[in-house]
Protein backbone atom coordinates (compact mmCIF):
# COMPACT_ATOMS: atom_id res chain seq x y z
CA UNK A 1 0.00 0.00 0.00
CA UNK A 2 1.36 3.38 -0.93
CA UNK A 3 2.15 5.82 1.87
CA UNK A 4 -0.47 8.51 0.80
CA UNK A 5 -3.16 5.87 1.30
CA UNK A 6 -1.79 5.03 4.74
CA UNK A 7 -1.85 8.69 5.68
CA UNK A 8 -5.42 8.98 4.40
CA UNK A 9 -6.53 6.13 6.62
CA UNK A 10 -4.84 7.66 9.65
CA UNK A 11 -6.31 11.12 8.99
CA UNK A 12 -9.84 9.86 8.49
CA UNK A 13 -9.63 7.76 11.64
CA UNK A 14 -8.46 10.69 13.73
CA UNK A 15 -11.07 13.19 12.58
CA UNK A 16 -14.10 10.94 12.75
CA UNK A 17 -15.82 10.89 16.16
CA UNK A 18 -14.62 7.95 18.25
CA UNK A 19 -17.97 7.28 20.02
CA UNK A 20 -19.48 6.23 16.69
CA UNK A 21 -17.13 3.25 16.49
CA UNK A 22 -17.88 -0.05 18.19
CA UNK A 23 -14.69 -1.82 19.17
CA UNK A 24 -14.08 -5.17 17.53
CA UNK A 25 -13.47 -8.28 19.56
CA UNK A 26 -9.78 -8.66 20.33
CA UNK A 27 -7.81 -11.31 22.24
CA UNK A 28 -7.22 -10.87 25.96
CA UNK A 29 -4.97 -7.88 26.48
CA UNK A 30 -6.36 -5.93 23.54
CA UNK A 31 -6.99 -2.27 24.19
CA UNK A 32 -9.04 -0.86 21.34
CA UNK A 33 -9.78 -0.38 17.68
CA UNK A 34 -6.28 -0.46 16.28
CA UNK A 35 -4.80 -3.04 18.70
CA UNK A 36 -2.18 -4.34 18.39
CA UNK A 37 0.16 -1.39 17.74
CA UNK A 38 3.75 -1.66 16.62
CA UNK A 39 6.07 -1.62 19.61
CA UNK A 40 9.11 -3.47 20.84
CA UNK A 41 7.65 -6.84 19.93
CA UNK A 42 7.84 -10.01 22.05
CA UNK A 43 10.84 -10.50 24.29
CA UNK A 44 13.81 -11.71 22.30
CA UNK A 45 12.83 -9.97 19.07
CA UNK A 46 15.89 -8.94 17.11
CA UNK A 47 16.92 -7.87 13.63
CA UNK A 48 17.90 -11.00 11.73
CA UNK A 49 19.31 -9.16 8.71
CA UNK A 50 18.88 -6.12 6.49
CA UNK A 51 18.47 -6.21 2.72
CA UNK A 52 21.80 -5.21 1.18
CA UNK A 53 20.68 -4.95 -2.44
CA UNK A 54 19.67 -1.37 -3.40
CA UNK A 55 17.18 -2.83 -5.88
CA UNK A 56 15.16 -4.16 -2.94
CA UNK A 57 13.64 -0.88 -1.80
CA UNK A 58 9.99 -1.87 -1.25
CA UNK A 59 10.08 -5.45 0.00
CA UNK A 60 6.45 -6.46 0.23
CA UNK A 61 6.66 -10.18 0.92
CA UNK A 62 9.06 -12.78 2.28
CA UNK A 63 9.08 -16.59 2.26
CA UNK A 64 11.62 -19.27 3.19
CA UNK A 65 13.06 -21.50 0.50
CA UNK A 66 12.09 -25.17 0.49
CA UNK A 67 15.23 -26.18 -1.39
CA UNK A 68 17.99 -24.03 0.09
CA UNK A 69 18.62 -23.74 3.81
CA UNK A 70 18.91 -20.19 5.08
CA UNK A 71 17.56 -18.65 1.86
CA UNK A 72 14.60 -16.25 1.68
CA UNK A 73 12.61 -15.04 -1.33
CA UNK A 74 11.37 -11.46 -1.60
CA UNK A 75 10.16 -8.93 -4.20
CA UNK A 76 9.23 -5.28 -4.51
CA UNK A 77 5.81 -3.67 -4.21
CA UNK A 78 4.06 -1.68 -6.96
CA UNK A 79 5.92 1.19 -8.58
CA UNK A 80 8.77 1.55 -11.02
CA UNK A 81 10.43 -1.78 -10.30
CA UNK A 82 11.56 -4.50 -12.69
CA UNK A 83 9.72 -7.82 -12.66
CA UNK A 84 12.33 -9.45 -10.45
CA UNK A 85 12.20 -11.87 -7.53
CA UNK A 86 15.23 -12.07 -5.24
CA UNK A 87 16.79 -14.91 -3.27
CA UNK A 88 18.74 -13.56 -0.29
CA UNK A 89 20.85 -15.27 2.34
CA UNK A 90 20.77 -15.00 6.14
CA UNK A 91 22.83 -11.80 5.93
CA UNK A 92 20.45 -10.12 3.49
CA UNK A 93 22.83 -10.45 0.52
CA UNK A 94 21.26 -11.25 -2.85
CA UNK A 95 22.23 -14.69 -4.14
CA UNK A 96 20.12 -14.82 -7.29
CA UNK A 97 17.64 -12.75 -9.28
CA UNK A 98 14.75 -14.39 -11.13
CA UNK A 99 13.24 -12.14 -13.80
CA UNK A 100 9.67 -12.97 -14.85
CA UNK A 101 8.93 -12.34 -18.51
CA UNK A 102 5.63 -10.48 -18.04
CA UNK A 103 4.17 -7.14 -17.01
CA UNK A 104 3.76 -6.47 -13.32
CA UNK A 105 0.87 -4.61 -11.74
CA UNK A 106 1.03 -4.69 -7.94
CA UNK A 107 3.05 -7.54 -6.46
CA UNK A 108 2.20 -7.92 -2.79
CA UNK A 109 2.97 -11.43 -1.53
CA UNK A 110 5.20 -14.46 -2.01
CA UNK A 111 4.81 -18.06 -0.86
CA UNK A 112 6.91 -21.15 -1.51
CA UNK A 113 4.89 -24.37 -1.53
CA UNK A 114 4.71 -27.63 -3.47
CA UNK A 115 3.42 -27.17 -7.00
CA UNK A 116 1.13 -29.56 -8.92
CA UNK A 117 4.06 -31.94 -9.45
CA UNK A 118 4.91 -31.96 -5.74
CA UNK A 119 8.14 -30.03 -6.28
CA UNK A 120 8.77 -26.67 -4.53
CA UNK A 121 7.39 -23.70 -6.43
CA UNK A 122 7.56 -19.96 -5.84
CA UNK A 123 4.21 -18.15 -6.01
CA UNK A 124 4.05 -14.36 -6.49
CA UNK A 125 0.74 -12.68 -5.64
CA UNK A 126 -0.08 -9.85 -8.07
CA UNK A 127 -3.10 -9.09 -5.89
CA UNK A 128 -2.71 -5.47 -4.82
CA UNK A 129 -5.23 -2.81 -5.86
CA UNK A 130 -4.63 0.74 -4.68
CA UNK A 131 -8.00 1.74 -6.15
CA UNK A 132 -10.06 -0.32 -3.72
CA UNK A 133 -11.10 -3.29 -5.83
CA UNK A 134 -11.20 -1.83 -9.33
CA UNK A 135 -9.52 -4.87 -10.89
CA UNK A 136 -12.04 -7.52 -11.88
CA UNK A 137 -9.32 -10.19 -11.75
CA UNK A 138 -6.04 -10.73 -9.92
CA UNK A 139 -3.17 -13.06 -10.72
CA UNK A 140 -0.66 -15.36 -9.10
CA UNK A 141 2.57 -16.25 -10.90
CA UNK A 142 4.09 -19.67 -10.24
CA UNK A 143 7.51 -20.98 -11.21
CA UNK A 144 9.62 -23.95 -10.02
CA UNK A 145 12.04 -23.03 -7.26
CA UNK A 146 15.50 -23.25 -8.89
CA UNK A 147 17.68 -26.14 -7.79
CA UNK A 148 20.71 -23.93 -8.43
CA UNK A 149 20.60 -20.30 -7.36
CA UNK A 150 21.68 -18.19 -10.33
CA UNK A 151 20.34 -15.21 -12.25
CA UNK A 152 17.75 -16.33 -14.78
CA UNK A 153 14.67 -15.29 -16.75
CA UNK A 154 11.53 -17.44 -16.66
CA UNK A 155 8.04 -17.61 -18.13
CA UNK A 156 5.89 -18.45 -15.09
CA UNK A 157 2.49 -20.09 -15.04
CA UNK A 158 -0.19 -17.39 -14.72
CA UNK A 159 -3.10 -18.30 -12.42
CA UNK A 160 -6.15 -16.02 -12.58
CA UNK A 161 -8.62 -15.36 -9.76
CA UNK A 162 -11.72 -13.28 -9.12
CA UNK A 163 -13.63 -12.63 -5.89
CA UNK A 164 -17.11 -14.06 -5.52
CA UNK A 165 -18.29 -10.83 -3.84
CA UNK A 166 -16.54 -8.26 -6.05
CA UNK A 167 -13.05 -6.82 -6.42
CA UNK A 168 -10.86 -6.33 -3.35
CA UNK A 169 -7.54 -4.80 -2.46
CA UNK A 170 -5.28 -7.43 -0.92
CA UNK A 171 -1.67 -7.78 0.15
CA UNK A 172 -1.76 -11.18 1.87
CA UNK A 173 -1.50 -14.61 0.28
CA UNK A 174 -0.66 -17.97 1.84
CA UNK A 175 -0.66 -21.60 0.75
CA UNK A 176 -1.47 -24.53 3.03
CA UNK A 177 1.48 -26.94 2.83
CA UNK A 178 -0.82 -29.88 3.58
CA UNK A 179 -3.07 -29.68 0.54
CA UNK A 180 -1.73 -26.78 -1.54
CA UNK A 181 -4.86 -24.68 -1.12
CA UNK A 182 -4.32 -20.97 -1.69
CA UNK A 183 -5.82 -18.24 0.50
CA UNK A 184 -5.97 -14.47 0.13
CA UNK A 185 -6.72 -11.94 2.89
CA UNK A 186 -8.29 -8.68 1.75
CA UNK A 187 -6.93 -5.39 3.05
CA UNK A 188 -10.03 -3.55 4.17
CA UNK A 189 -11.76 -1.87 7.07
CA UNK A 190 -13.58 -5.18 7.57
CA UNK A 191 -11.17 -7.61 5.95
CA UNK A 192 -12.01 -11.08 4.77
CA UNK A 193 -10.25 -14.42 4.43
CA UNK A 194 -10.81 -15.92 0.96
CA UNK A 195 -10.18 -19.47 -0.20
CA UNK A 196 -9.32 -20.55 -3.72
CA UNK A 197 -10.82 -23.76 -5.15
CA UNK A 198 -9.23 -27.00 -4.00
CA UNK A 199 -8.23 -27.65 -7.61
CA UNK A 200 -7.00 -24.60 -9.52
CA UNK A 201 -7.75 -24.35 -13.22
CA UNK A 202 -4.53 -23.06 -14.81
CA UNK A 203 -6.41 -21.86 -17.91
CA UNK A 204 -9.62 -20.40 -16.47
CA UNK A 205 -10.70 -17.88 -13.84
CA UNK A 206 -10.79 -19.33 -10.33
CA UNK A 207 -13.27 -17.94 -7.80
CA UNK A 208 -12.11 -16.81 -4.36
CA UNK A 209 -14.82 -17.47 -1.77
CA UNK A 210 -14.99 -15.61 1.53
CA UNK A 211 -14.68 -18.09 4.42
CA UNK A 212 -14.23 -15.77 7.42
CA UNK A 213 -13.44 -12.29 8.66
CA UNK A 214 -9.88 -11.04 9.11
CA UNK A 215 -8.04 -8.26 10.96
CA UNK A 216 -8.45 -4.80 9.48
CA UNK A 217 -5.80 -3.71 6.97
CA UNK A 218 -3.88 -6.99 6.75
CA UNK A 219 -0.55 -6.63 4.94
CA UNK A 220 0.64 -10.26 4.79
CA UNK A 221 -0.13 -13.82 5.89
CA UNK A 222 1.67 -17.15 6.04
CA UNK A 223 1.26 -20.77 7.11
CA UNK A 224 3.64 -22.48 9.49
CA UNK A 225 5.73 -25.34 8.11
CA UNK A 226 3.26 -28.08 9.14
CA UNK A 227 0.09 -26.15 8.28
CA UNK A 228 -1.35 -26.31 11.82
CA UNK A 229 -0.75 -22.61 12.40
CA UNK A 230 -1.08 -19.53 10.24
CA UNK A 231 -0.48 -15.86 10.89
CA UNK A 232 -2.05 -12.66 9.58
CA UNK A 233 -0.12 -9.45 10.13
CA UNK A 234 -1.12 -5.79 9.94
CA UNK A 235 1.02 -2.68 10.04
CA UNK A 236 1.02 -2.97 13.83
CA UNK A 237 0.94 -6.58 14.90
CA UNK A 238 0.14 -10.22 14.22
CA UNK A 239 -2.65 -12.68 14.99
CA UNK A 240 -1.91 -16.41 15.03
CA UNK A 241 -4.56 -19.03 14.29
CA UNK A 242 -4.83 -22.73 15.03
CA UNK A 243 -5.65 -24.46 11.73
CA UNK A 244 -5.03 -28.01 12.97
CA UNK A 245 -8.54 -29.01 11.92
CA UNK A 246 -8.63 -26.76 8.87
CA UNK A 247 -9.10 -23.15 7.85
CA UNK A 248 -10.36 -20.76 9.18
CA UNK A 249 -9.59 -22.41 12.50
CA UNK A 250 -9.53 -20.41 15.74
CA UNK A 251 -7.59 -17.39 16.93
CA UNK A 252 -4.90 -18.15 19.51
CA UNK A 253 -4.12 -14.52 20.24
CA UNK A 254 -2.46 -11.38 18.95
CA UNK A 255 0.71 -9.47 19.81
CA UNK A 256 2.73 -6.45 18.77
CA UNK A 257 5.41 -6.68 16.13
CA UNK A 258 8.55 -4.53 16.33
CA UNK A 259 7.78 -0.98 15.26
CA UNK A 260 8.65 -0.26 11.63
CA UNK A 261 8.07 2.43 9.02
CA UNK A 262 5.59 0.35 7.02
CA UNK A 263 5.28 -3.27 8.11
CA UNK A 264 4.56 -5.33 5.01
CA UNK A 265 5.77 -8.93 5.23
CA UNK A 266 5.64 -11.95 7.52
CA UNK A 267 6.66 -15.62 7.40
CA UNK A 268 7.29 -18.48 9.79
CA UNK A 269 10.84 -19.69 10.15
CA UNK A 270 11.34 -23.18 8.69
CA UNK A 271 11.31 -24.72 12.18
CA UNK A 272 8.09 -22.90 13.10
CA UNK A 273 9.48 -21.35 16.29
CA UNK A 274 9.57 -17.71 15.18
CA UNK A 275 8.23 -15.20 12.69
CA UNK A 276 10.22 -13.13 10.24
CA UNK A 277 8.69 -9.66 9.89
CA UNK A 278 9.83 -7.15 7.30
CA UNK A 279 9.15 -3.59 6.22
CA UNK A 280 9.57 -1.44 3.15
CA UNK A 281 12.52 0.86 2.54
CA UNK A 282 16.12 0.84 1.35
CA UNK A 283 18.29 -1.46 3.50
CA UNK A 284 15.14 -2.37 5.41
CA UNK A 285 15.47 -4.69 8.41
CA UNK A 286 13.85 -8.10 8.76
CA UNK A 287 13.06 -8.98 12.37
CA UNK A 288 13.12 -12.42 13.93
CA UNK A 289 10.24 -12.59 16.43
CA UNK A 290 10.24 -15.64 18.76
CA UNK A 291 6.90 -17.35 19.30
CA UNK A 292 5.35 -18.63 22.50
CA UNK A 293 4.79 -22.39 22.63
CA UNK A 294 1.06 -22.07 21.99
CA UNK A 295 1.71 -20.31 18.69
CA UNK A 296 4.21 -22.82 17.39
CA UNK A 297 3.00 -26.21 18.66
CA UNK A 298 1.37 -28.30 15.96
CA UNK A 299 -0.82 -31.36 16.27
CA UNK A 300 2.04 -33.86 15.95
CA UNK A 301 4.04 -32.13 18.66
CA UNK A 302 1.00 -31.90 20.95
CA UNK A 303 0.22 -35.59 20.52
CA UNK A 304 3.85 -36.48 21.15
CA UNK A 305 3.85 -34.39 24.32
CA UNK A 306 0.63 -36.03 25.47
CA UNK A 307 2.06 -39.50 24.86
CA UNK A 308 5.23 -38.62 26.77
CA UNK A 309 3.16 -37.27 29.64
CA UNK A 310 1.00 -40.40 29.71
CA UNK A 311 4.05 -42.65 29.74
CA UNK A 312 5.51 -40.62 32.59
CA UNK A 313 2.23 -40.85 34.51
CA UNK A 314 1.77 -37.09 34.56
CA UNK A 315 -1.24 -35.11 33.31
CA UNK A 316 -1.24 -33.96 29.70
CA UNK A 317 -0.54 -30.29 28.98
CA UNK A 318 -4.25 -29.62 28.47
CA UNK A 319 -5.14 -31.25 31.80
CA UNK A 320 -2.43 -29.34 33.61
CA UNK A 321 -3.54 -26.05 32.17
CA UNK A 322 -7.24 -26.71 32.68
CA UNK A 323 -9.97 -25.96 30.19
CA UNK A 324 -9.45 -22.78 28.17
CA UNK A 325 -11.79 -19.84 28.75
CA UNK A 326 -15.10 -20.21 26.99
CA UNK A 327 -14.26 -17.50 24.46
CA UNK A 328 -10.47 -17.70 24.57
CA UNK A 329 -10.04 -19.93 21.54
CA UNK A 330 -12.73 -18.43 19.34
CA UNK A 331 -11.76 -16.52 16.28
CA UNK A 332 -12.40 -12.79 16.63
CA UNK A 333 -15.34 -11.65 14.53
CA UNK A 334 -15.83 -8.31 12.81
CA UNK A 335 -19.64 -8.57 12.84
CA UNK A 336 -20.26 -6.44 15.98
CA UNK A 337 -17.79 -3.90 14.67
CA UNK A 338 -19.49 -3.68 11.29
CA UNK A 339 -22.94 -3.40 12.86
CA UNK A 340 -21.90 -0.63 15.24
CA UNK A 341 -19.78 1.34 12.81
CA UNK A 342 -21.34 0.71 9.41
CA UNK A 343 -21.79 4.39 8.64
CA UNK A 344 -18.23 5.23 9.66
CA UNK A 345 -16.91 2.32 7.60
CA UNK A 346 -18.71 3.63 4.54
CA UNK A 347 -17.28 7.13 5.06
CA UNK A 348 -13.80 5.74 5.59
CA UNK A 349 -13.84 3.50 2.55
CA UNK A 350 -15.35 6.20 0.37
CA UNK A 351 -12.78 8.72 1.51
CA UNK A 352 -9.92 6.32 0.99
CA UNK A 353 -11.03 5.38 -2.51
CA UNK A 354 -11.51 9.05 -3.43
CA UNK A 355 -8.04 10.00 -2.16
CA UNK A 356 -6.49 6.97 -3.85
CA UNK A 357 -8.01 7.88 -7.21
CA UNK A 358 -6.82 11.48 -6.85
CA UNK A 359 -3.37 10.13 -5.94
Amino acid sequence: MRRPLVCAVAALTVFLPAPALAEPEVPDGGTGLDYPRGGEGPEGSEIAFTFQDPRISESSGIAPSLRHEGVWWTHNDSGEHPTEVYAVDENGATLATVTLALERRDWEAVSVAPGPDGEPAVHIGDIGDNFGGSWSEVRVYRFPEPEVLADTTLDPAVLTFSYADGGRDAESMMIDPRDGRLYVVSKEFAGGLYAAPAEIDPEGVNTLERVDSAPLFATDAAFGPDGTRYVIRTYWGATVYDSTDGVPGTSLGAFDLPESDQGESVAFTPDGTALMAGTEGLNAPVWRVPLEDRYRTGRAEAEEAAEDAEEAGSPSPSESAGEPPEDGGERGSAVPFIAGGGLVAALLIGGIVLLARRG
